[in-house]
């Protein structure tokens, strides 16, 4: 095929948007990832994978390949969350951000408070002055920052005593609702495509390589603490020869990062990655048609970032699939899932 030619990705499998639908559901806060890691665990029985944990909470699991080499895929199921830093006179509580956003894309959200007992408390993030009618011009001037945004709980609470009968604490998690959606144009919008995006396509690539072995052994490396930044300072397999570290790629105004395509990100806030592993990439792409962004994105990092600060003795790589609006409610579309897996499965089998 002439390399400047592409070919459309073939579609992802209908499980696999399932279960990214599903996945993206579950909520999984940094610190809070165990339900999220059951349901990988549970994905995997289904193909007769077995799954290993590490001591920090990360998931792991090995594909045999036919021949030499070793190629590790690290992505992270943690999302950006909150957790419970007071409780108001009010019955309102105080966040404390788990993960880097801005205050302003979680205003009208809906979310639940993970309390100790087990009981999940719903409510919905607003600002102090939240009533245009109220408070006129001052709630569009005002700046969006931690002690102007609190939870107003869906129960009858009007006072931190109420508030605490109901089992909630400082301390507490605080998931914010996805809102997953499978529009009739292939688009998924949802909070938290970055990263359980990534998660799916583990998944399919397992499915295929087990049918369809590659030269290549494939590890893939599921970290809880990407989004503070640690995810995958610890269980990269010490055999690794090559990681390739699987994030979403931010689409927007001065990136050529598309929704409808893998990107490769040459060089983030850490700094460049792996120019020969990325040139491999890039010409593995363009031998199958695969349609391959190249982008830098200065106000990002990855699990390949906390791999090599750690101490990694691996050549790294950066690639993912497209997603608009990173970290408020973003949205890919289908095309992105299925180039970002046939780039990983070209790669195996290059």
């Amino acid at each position: 095929m002439n390399p400047a030619q592409t070919a459309p990705p073939q579609p992802t499998a209908p499980d696999t948007t399932e279960f990214l639908l599903r996945l993206l559901d579950t909520p999984s806060p940094t610190g809070m990832t165990e339900q999220a890691v059951q349901l990988i665990e549970q994905e995997l029985g289904k193909v007769g994978v077995q799954s290993q944990r590490t001591k920090k909470g990360a998931l792991t699991w090995e594909v045999p390949g036919t021949g030499e080499g070793h190629v590790t895929f690290s992505g992270h199921v943690d999302t950006l969350g909150a957790m419970v830093k007071g409780i108001k006179g009010n019955g309102r509580l105080l966040l404390f951000m788990l993960g880097g956003y801005d205050w302003a894309t979680i205003e009208g959200e809906d979310v639940k408070v993970h309390t100790q007992s087990g009981r999940v408390v719903t409510g919905t993030v607003v600002n102090v002055r939240q009533s245009t009618h109220v408070h006129g011009p001052a709630l569009r001037e005002m700046k969006r920052e931690q002690s102007v945004m609190e939870v107003r709980l869906d129960e009858l609470s009007t006072s931190a005593e109420h508030t605490r009968a109901l089992g909630v604490q400082v301390g507490d998690f605080v998931s914010l609702d996805a809102r997953p959606r499978l529009m009739p144009s292939g688009h998924i919008k949802s909070r938290h495509l970055d990263n359980k995006a990534a998660v799916a396509i583990f998944i399919e690539a397992t499915r295929d390589l087990l049918k369809n072995p590659a030269p290549r052994t494939a590890h893939f490396h599921v970290t809880t603490y990407e989004e503070v930044g640690h995810g995958a300072a610890t269980g990269i397999p010490a055999h690794t020869d090559e990681l390739i570290a699987v994030d979403m790629a931010a689409v927007g105004e001065g990136q050529t990062s598309s929704e409808h395509a893998v990107t490769l990100c040459v060089a983030d806030s850490s700094g460049p990655y792996d120019h020969l592993l990325g040139n491999r990439l890039r010409r593995t792409a363009a031998e199958h048609g695969i349609d391959l962004r190249v982008d830098i994105y200065p106000y990002y990092g990855s699990d390949g970032s906390a791999a090599w600060r750690a101490g990694g003795n691996y050549p790294v790589a950066l690639i993912g699939p497209g997603v608009d609006a990173s970290h408020a409610y973003e949205r890919m579309h289908q095309d992105a899932l299925g180039a970002t897996r046939d780039l990983i499965l070209a790669y195996l089998r290059h």
